[in-house]
């Protein structure tokens, strides 16, 4: 019984509007209530939530990728992009920069909607006047974007590892994000060749020698924080949350003094608009930690793990149940309080059927993400719509093959664990 009280007074606060955080705190307090949980330690479990170390990750992670997104960084990895791929002549050529553009940009950003508003910024208007429909602009930078949230630095998998209490390494989750990302990525520049080819798109441009060369030492600058951010931390220099306090420090020197196109009015805006973030991720886990200490108390991992073995004893098929789950959610709720909300519940559960929590990790955030490209609360199919200046409803009656692909995608992360698990298992992370 008191699994349903917490659950629906959560239901309850978000169908009338209340913020999912403050929803949450309500839902811990009333589940402590009736069951006679002393609120002081749900008070308590709130301040610990954010009392952690590792949470200094996200503030210094989303503050380097708003200076990078934002300072003309994006655009000349755009134009990195467009190099490499012009070398090729492949028709349809623009539409894999998008994609290999978002790439490099979400192995520096780690936010999805970041890459959206700054490569699509630039590319969906230039695929327009090269003969691309709009609308199928929009769905590749869209869909290309969930990248970020796989790739070192996500911002989400920081999360899920504070979800898990800190038992799982943050570094183990951005190298097991990799491979994956790295998969979506490729799989989406081949669904963007197929339609290349069947729509009659333009081939990609040669970019001149000279041209190139002073492009891929412009965008240099922004690629070495790739390596910052990975090599610092796999060759043990410093730790996820030194590589973020460094990858800040980067990024501000390289837009301030060597690209030199950002203004040092908008720095205040900048910084505030990064506090508000921060504030509401910090806001969501506080009051998701206590939500987790209320569901610890009435034992609610041990009832659902209890509910899926009444199901099946299959793994596969647990797993499948799972990830069907997760996509229904990820269509109603945002990314980060889901996580927060179904890690403490469904963890157990899948440990209890031996998937390994890091891959585990990896098929939630690529299971919610593609809930984030899906109305109606879709944080990246909205931001997607507004850059490219189109409707919902016209890129919904579009986007469907690019779910599908995803899907597919999410279906081999799933069932074959190495893809995940090699390059921790590889670097000795997992």
């Amino acid at each position: 019984m008191e699994i349903i009280i917490v659950l629906l007074a959560l239901v309850v606060g978000l169908v009338i509007g209340m913020p999912v955080s403050y929803a949450l705190g309500v839902s811990a307090l009333i589940g402590a209530w009736w069951a006679d949980i002393p609120l002081q330690a749900v008070m308590l479990q709130v301040s610990s939530g954010v009392s952690k170390f590792a949470m200094l990750t996200i503030p210094f992670f989303v503050l380097a990728g708003a200076i990078m997104a934002e300072g003309g960084m994006a655009r000349r990895l755009v134009a990195l992009a467009n190099v490499i791929v012009g070398v090729t002549r492949l028709r349809g050529g623009l539409s894999a920069v998008n994609v290999i553009a978002t790439t490099f940009l979400s192995g520096i950003s780690g936010s999805a909607v970041a890459d959206i508003s700054a490569v699509g910024s630039v590319l969906i208007p230039q695929m327009e006047a090269s003969g691309y429909p709009r609308v199928f602009a929009t769905n590749v930078t869209i869909t290309a974007s969930v990248q970020a949230l796989l790739v070192p630095p996500s911002h989400n998998a920081v999360i899920y590892s504070l979800a898990t209490g800190g038992t799982i390494s943050i570094i183990a989750l951005f190298m097991a994000g990799v491979v994956p990302g790295l998969l979506l990525g490729l799989a989406l520049i081949l669904m963007c060749l197929v339609y290349a080819y069947r729509d009659k798109h333009p081939r990609g441009v040669v970019v001149p020698w000279r041209e190139s060369l002073r492009i891929v030492v412009d965008a240099t600058w922004g690629m070495v924080t790739i390596m910052i951010i990975l090599g610092g931390i796999l060759g043990g220099v410093f730790t996820a949350i030194e590589a973020g306090a460094v990858a800040c420090v980067w990024a501000f020197c390289v837009t301030m003094f060597i690209y030199r196109d950002y203004r040092w009015n908008d720095l205040p805006l900048l910084v505030h608009r990064t506090l508000r973030t921060v504030a509401m991720v910090m806001t969501l886990i506080a009051f998701a930690a206590a939500v987790g200490y209320i569901m610890a108390m009435v034992q609610m991992p041990a009832k659902v793990t209890a509910f899926f073995l009444s199901m099946s004893h299959d793994k596969y098929v647990i797993l499948m149940m799972i990830n069907i789950m997760l996509l229904l959610i990820g269509c109603f709720m945002d990314m980060a309080p889901s996580i927060l909300i179904c890690t403490p519940i469904l963890l157990p559960v899948v440990v209890n059927f031996g998937v390994d929590p890091v891959h585990f990790g990896i098929i939630m955030l690529l299971n919610l993400g593609i809930g984030l490209c899906h109305p109606p609360v879709g944080a990246i199919i909205f931001v997607g719509c507004a850059v490219g200046r189109v409707s919902m409803e016209n890129v919904v009656r579009h986007i469907w093959p690019f779910y599908l692909l995803m899907f597919g995608v999410l279906m081999l992360v799933t069932y074959i664990p190495a893809i995940s698990l090699w390059l921790p298992r590889l670097l000795h992370l997992a």
